[in-house]
């Protein structure tokens, strides 16, 4: 594989500093510029994050000096040193909307950690072992855009890639419906302890838009290409509640779910032991050797244990049992900014490199 040039853009906020870290020492990536908000653009990369840093390793040697880009007023800039850029910024959504659109018709690929085009019909939101073809949308998006190269491709919200790889392997069952609650880290509100009093001794009952994401964004994943859009899928019906957890990383969720053919239980562990897609198959960098783990102990999977599971890029499930509502209930736990945010989007990016979208 070619070595790629790659820009982050808002590379001074949470998940900005996790893609860095994550591209260090990336064997076909190469972070060449870092673009934030014009209040960090000029300064040392190191200088923009004083105080800030919010990753437990260092700042790498290699960023520290580079001279923080303008996101908006910087695109031509950055068009002309970068192959594709990673995005999460934090600003409005028509604003990031906006953006996106201005890099990708400046002829550069945007693999966007936002939520603002996760509902433009053209726009693929790719979780690379379930939906991988979705990215054939991209040609449509580059006809409604004028690019050659130019596109946008999104990741979906942190909080569903705990469970929506759990329930993806039992689809051959038939799906009926999906109660799920998701206990959600700081760290998915780009928050540390010291920066979150609030939430020490406390469990907070409400994440902004986060509910109405958790049981929509499962309909586009597991939809299909109808013609220049992706229809969503009709079912199942999902509902949620997201409550935010004193936890510094990992989302857990918690799932009940019935089928139209119920499995016995051994289907259901069997179809999850054998769950595998398109990124191992290609043997992706960034892609965990085995995608779902299932814990036997009943205290598992717990945040602190498991959510590094294979660098934080495997699912972990546990407690798997029959429900006297619905048909089975189990937990699942995600690492919410390596899965769920910056690896889920290196991961993405991976997927369209070996599949020629970056070219």
């Amino acid at each position: 594989m070619k070595k790629f040039n790659v820009a982050v853009i808002g590379a001074t906020g949470m998940v900005g500093q996790r893609f860095l870290l994550l591209l260090e020492n990336h064997p076909w990536f190469n972070p060449v510029a870092l673009a934030a908000s014009p209040s960090s653009a000029g300064k040392r990369y190191e200088d923009a994050v004083a105080g800030r840093w919010a990753m437990a390793s260092p700042i790498p040697e290699r960023y520290k000096d580079m001279t923080v880009l303008d996101a908006e007023a910087d695109v031509q800039k950055i068009a002309s040193l970068a192959d594709f850029v990673f995005c999460a910024v934090n600003m409005k959504k028509d604003e990031i909307r906006a953006l996106e659109e201005k890099y990708a018709k400046a002829e550069v690929p945007v693999i966007s950690n936002n939520s603002a085009h996760r509902g433009t019909p053209d726009v693929p939101m790719i979780i690379p072992e379930i939906n991988p073809e979705h990215a054939e949308i991209i040609n449509a998006q580059r006809k409604r855009l004028g690019t050659k190269r130019g596109f946008i491709a999104v990741k979906s919200n942190c909080s569903l890639q705990s469970y929506v790889p759990a329930l993806h392997p039992l689809k051959k069952f038939g799906v009926k419906c999906a109660a799920v609650t998701t206990y959600q880290a700081i760290s998915g509100a780009g928050k540390t302890f010291d920066r979150m009093p609030e939430i020490i001794d406390n469990v907070i009952p409400y994440i902004g838009g986060e509910e109405e994401k958790s049981e929509l964004e499962p309909l586009k994943i597991w939809g299909h290409i109808e013609g220049e859009k992706i229809v969503n899928a009709a079912s199942p019906k999902i509902t949620a509640q997201c409550l935010r957890v004193p936890v510094s990383d990992g989302h857990t969720a918690a799932v009940f779910v019935s089928f139209e053919k119920k499995p016995t239980k051994e289907e259901i562990l069997k179809a999850w032991d054998e769950f595998s897609g398109e990124p191992q198959k290609l043997g992706l960098p960034s892609a965990p050797k085995k995608f779902l783990h299932y814990f036997e102990e009943n205290d598992r999977p717990q945040a602190k244990l498991d959510r590094m599971l294979e660098n934080g890029m495997a699912v972990s499930v546990g407690r798997l049992r029959e429900d006297i509502l619905f048909d089975y209930k189990f937990v699942c736990l995600s690492h919410n900014t390596l899965r769920g945010a910056a690896g889920g989007a290196v991961l993405m990016a991976e997927l369209l490199a070996a599949k020629g979208y970056l070219d």
